[in-house]
């Protein structure tokens, strides 16, 4: 019965401290950017952002109590963090001045293989407006697919064909489960081989912070999911036997518990 205490409204009220201080916190932060608005083209895109924090912590606070209807705050919670890589990119892009400048800053420049950005297979090749055409695209195809997929997810639940942590082919989890990780890992390359080309011109505004945890964020809490689903199906994290909790539910209750 210990694994059923995410379940009470004990977790329910620590998970609720965490999320309040978290919004607090972040609330100070926003105010600050908001009454020093003298960026306005880099301080939009931090203070979208910033905005994360308090849509994660409420949408995992709400979805913990009100866990029948977590699905539809959860797709709320995944749009907005496709919303974030996309302003991450661009507040990347806002710090060097645009695409122009990133492109005449990068001219002549080449990237060398390496087994930290998986690029070992390649040959050398130049940074070019491809390059950086492509690290956008392949950033932004991520910003796409999370809301579409979120969207998917209802359709499939209404009609009583996914669910958390079924791996059973004739089941959506499993399939949404590969094209998340494709489509993040896809996303999360682009940015590492961005950075490694534009690390020495972003090294002013110390971007690697923000960077680790926005990767961290998104990567992590991802894969800390489908863990959570994955040994609940295995029966390591096991539901009410009275049915008051289905299949499923108590993996997504754990799992925004911990993102509060």
């Amino acid at each position: 019965r210990s694994m059923l205490w995410v379940t009470t409204d004990n977790a329910w009220a620590v998970a609720g401290v965490f999320a309040g201080l978290s919004l607090v916190l972040t609330t100070h932060q926003i105010y600050k950017h908001l009454k020093h608005y003298y960026c306005p083209s880099q301080q939009k895109c931090i203070v979208r952002i910033l905005f994360m924090v308090p849509i994660y912590a409420l949408a995992s606070w709400l979805s913990l109590k009100f866990f029948h209807q977590s699905l539809y705050f959860d797709t709320i919670r995944n749009i907005y963090e496709a919303f974030v890589i996309y302003n991450f990119l661009a507040l990347c892009f806002e710090y060097l001045g645009g695409e122009a400048a990133i492109v005449a800053a990068m001219r002549g420049r080449t990237h060398k293989p390496s087994v930290y950005t998986c690029t070992c297979c390649f040959s050398e090749f130049s940074y070019s407006p491809l390059f950086l055409r492509l690290c956008k695209q392949a950033t932004l195809q991520f910003c796409a697919v999370k809301p579409f997929m979120a969207m998917v997810i209802i359709v499939m639940a209404y009609t009583g064909s996914y669910e958390d942590g079924d791996l059973r082919p004739d089941r959506g989890y499993l399939y949404v489960t590969i094209i998340y990780n494709i489509s993040i890992s896809i996303a999360l390359m682009a940015l590492v081989l961005f950075y490694q080309a534009t690390s020495d011109l972003l090294s002013p505004y110390q971007p690697i912070l923000k960077f680790v945890i926005v990767k961290s964020v998104i990567f992590v809490s991802f894969w800390q999911g489908v863990t959570i689903a994955i040994l609940e199906k295995m029966d390591v994290i096991r539901a009410t036997e009275n049915g008051e909790i289905e299949s499923g539910e108590l993996a997504i209750m754990y799992q925004n518990f911990l993102i509060c």
